[in-house]
């Protein structure tokens, strides 16, 4: 049970910064990031944050790897 505790404490660390990170570039005008796509017609808006998903992916991968490795 303990070694789960770390895990959730360690999770929700990440998820925290991660939180801080988005609301910071909010607040410095950085809403979209090249490679997202944004569709619009008349009263229907899709926006599909692909560049994000990208940067996460990448940034997850890295910390994974260095928290995970052997």
């Amino acid at each position: 049970m303990e070694a789960i505790g770390k895990i959730l404490i360690g999770g929700a660390l990440v998820l925290l910064v991660i939180g801080g990170l988005l609301l910071l570039l909010g607040r410095f005008g950085v809403e979209r990031l090249p490679g997202d796509i944004v569709w619009q017609r008349g009263n229907f808006t899709l926006y599909f944050p692909l560049g994000l998903m990208i940067l996460l992916s990448i940034v997850l991968t890295i910390l994974l790897n260095i928290l995970f490795r052997r």
